[in-house]
């Protein structure tokens, strides 16, 4: 018996009929303001105002023992100093905008006490401090990341 041949079957391709996109002029308006929104930092930091964004961003608390404000427009620290500070446990609440992080170094004559970094999107950062004597106590503030804005105070712990 003869081997049947194989029957080749051929497809035909249809052409692809054009899908039309329908997209108002708003929808493309809405997405381009989005995009360049997501592009761009909620802060002009060289034109920041500081004390109207720290009222908002954070406000004096009851009790507080130093505080410090200001723009790192380059790598310098910012340095703010309190003398005859108490020993106790305090609060260091702070925040910043502009990307990339902050960092707070609180140190109580000249000794280290504790090294506390804040991310630059606008959150409060909270680091809990125990003096273990009363002194000279120095925050300095620094970033790699400049520019940014930042805010810091530090408190007695409730």
């Amino acid at each position: 018996m003869p081997t049947p041949l194989p029957i080749l079957l051929r497809a035909r391709k249809q052409p692809a009929k054009p899908r039309r996109l329908r997209l108002s002029a708003w929808a493309l308006a809405g997405a381009a303001a989005a995009a360049l929104a997501a592009c761009s930092p909620v802060v002009s930091i060289e034109n920041a105002d500081v004390p109207g964004w720290r009222a908002t961003a954070l406000p004096t608390a009851p009790g507080t023992l130093i505080e410090d404000a200001g723009k790192i427009l380059n790598r310098d620290r910012m340095v703010q100093e309190a003398g005859d500070v108490p020993a106790g446990r305090y609060t260091l609440t702070a925040t910043c905008e502009g990307g990339g992080k902050a960092f707070f170094a609180v140190s109580l004559d000249g000794e280290a006490v504790v090294d506390a970094g804040a991310a630059c999107n606008g959150s409060r950062e909270v680091t809990r401090i125990a003096l273990p004597r009363s002194g000279t106590l120095e925050i300095s503030t620094s970033s790699v990341d400049a520019p940014l804005i930042y805010a810091y105070q530090l408190t007695p712990a409730e």
